[in-house]
C-alpha cells in the first residue's frame, strides 16, 4: 500500500471523500460506473473478499496495523488523516477506524441470481437501515439472492453497508428493471412468489412452510403501505404472520428475519 499523509481537508487527493452524498458518488464519472463508501475494516474486508476494488483508504494512523493487515500487497493509496481532517472532508465523525472508496460493481442479471432455492425480493424499500438489516438476516437464515425494485433504496448506500455489516457483499443481488414485471421472471423460473402482508385473505407462514415450495421467493413491501396492489395482484401466495399482544404489524427487517427463519 502507498501511504500519503494528507493534513488539509481542501486536498484534492482525498476529493472523493469531501461531503459528498450516495448519489453523488453512484453519478461520479470518474471513474466510470461510479463509487461507493466502505466503513470499518470488518467492511472492507468483507468487499475485498467479494472481488470488490478499492480506490483509496482514508485513516487515522492508529488504525494502520488493521489496514495492512486487510489488504496486504494491494496497490492502493491509503492516505493518514487526523481524525479532525477526516471529519472536515466528510462532514461526520470517523468512529470505524477508515473509509474506503471502492468502485461500483457490474450489477449480474436477475437470471445469474436465480440459481438457489430461496431469494427475497424487496419493493420500493426507502429505509436504508431496514435494506441493511434485511440483507444480514439474509446472510445469517442462508437466503440464496436478494433482488430488488427499481424504487428500493440502494443496499450500497454508506448506512446500508453499515447496518449490513458488509453482507450485502456476501449475498448475491441484482436489481429489476423492470417491476412488478420483474415477478412473472421469477415465476418463469419456477419460483412460488409469495409477498407478505397484512391483507385479508392472506395464509399463515405456518401455512405457507407446510406447502413445502422447492423454490420460494419471498417479497417484502415498503414501510408504510407494504406491496404496491400491481405487485400483490401477481403473487402465487399472500402470507401474514400471526400477531399477538394487540401487535398488529413488525417492522420489514423483523418481519424478514421471521420469514427467513421459518422457510430455512
Amino acid at each position: 500500500m502507498h501511504l500519503e499523509r494528507v493534513d488539509d481537508p481542501g486536498d484534492e487527493r482525498i476529493a472523493d471523500y469531501r461531503s459528498l452524498t450516495d448519489v453523488a458518488l453512484r453519478r461520479k464519472l470518474e471513474p466510470e460506473g461510479g463509487l461507493y463508501m466502505a466503513e470499518s475494516s470488518k467492511v472492507l474486508a468483507r468487499a475485498l473478499r467479494a472481488g470488490h476494488r478499492p480506490r483509496s483508504i482514508l485513516t487515522a494512523e492508529k488504525w494502520l496495523p488493521d489496514i495492512e493487515r486487510i489488504i496486504g500487497d494491494l496497490d492502493v493509496p491509503v492516505y493518514v488523516v487526523s481524525d479532525h481532517v477526516a471529519e472536515a472532508v466528510t462532514g461526520y465523525a470517523v468512529h470505524r477506524g477508515m473509509l474506503a472508496a471502492m468502485h461500483r460493481p457490474d450489477l449480474p442479471s436477475v437470471a445469474d441470481v436465480l440459481e438457489g432455492s430461496r431469494v427475497a425480493v424487496l419493493e420500493n424499500i426507502t429505509d436504508h437501515t431496514n435494506v441493511g438489516a434485511i440483507f444480514r438476516s439474509a446472510a445469517a437464515l442462508g437466503i440464496d439472492a436478494v433482488i430488488v425494485s427499481p424504487g428500493c433504496a440502494d443496499p450500497l448506500y454508506r448506512r446500508s453497508v453499515r447496518v449490513s455489516m458488509g453482507t450485502v457483499f456476501q449475498v448475491p443481488w441484482t436489481r429489476f428493471e423492470r417491476w412488478p414485471a420483474g415477478i412473472d421472471e421469477l415465476k418463469g423460473a419456477g419460483f412460488t412468489v409469495a409477498g407478505m402482508t397484512l391483507g385479508e385473505g392472506a395464509v399463515s407462514l405456518d401455512e405457507l412452510v407446510a406447502e413445502q415450495h422447492d423454490k420460494l421467493a419471498l417479497v417484502f413491501g415498503t414501510e408504510g403501505h407494504g406491496i404496491t396492489p400491481a405487485a400483490e395482484r401477481r403473487l402465487d401466495r399472500r402470507v401474514t404472520i400471526p400477531m399477538m399482544g394487540g401487535v398488529d404489524s413488525l417492522n420489514v427487517a423483523a418481519a424478514s428475519a421471521v420469514a427467513f427463519y421459518a422457510t430455512r
